[in-house]
């Protein structure tokens, strides 16, 4: 896994976990679809993704609510959204928090990977 690039805190995250049902259904190619349209999207600072059996966890970040918000809004997404709701999904939540802090394991000189962080 590749880990998103954020900036130091605070910024939004939002926190997409589901269920799936049996079956792609087109899932997959909609899901690629989606992780390309919101990288285009003013705002979008990544994403982070795992899934196991039915069991998924999707994290995007994005400068600010507002950013996030707009993002729920494009015409493209709410067709997924619904067909997700409709097709993909037996059940799913969808929570979106501000990020205070941000920060991972110290490089073997002491410094953390990226600058900038909060500890």
């Amino acid at each position: 896994m590749v880990f998103a690039t954020t900036p130091t805190p605070p910024y939004t995250a939002v926190i997409f976990t589901s269920l799936r049902t049996p079956g792609d259904h087109g899932y997959t190619t909609m899901s690629a679809r989606m992780e390309k349209l919101a990288a285009a999207q003013p705002g979008y600072l990544g994403i982070e993704s795992a899934r196991t059996g039915e069991q998924g966890i999707t994290v995007s970040y994005w400068v600010d609510e507002a950013a996030a918000a707009a993002w729920k809004q494009v015409a493209e997404h709410l067709l997924a959204q619904e067909r997700g709701a409709r097709v993909w999904y037996t059940d799913y939540r969808v929570r979106v928090a501000t990020v205070t802090r941000d920060y991972g394991p110290a490089r073997e000189d002491g410094h953390s990977p990226r600058p900038g962080r909060s500890h």
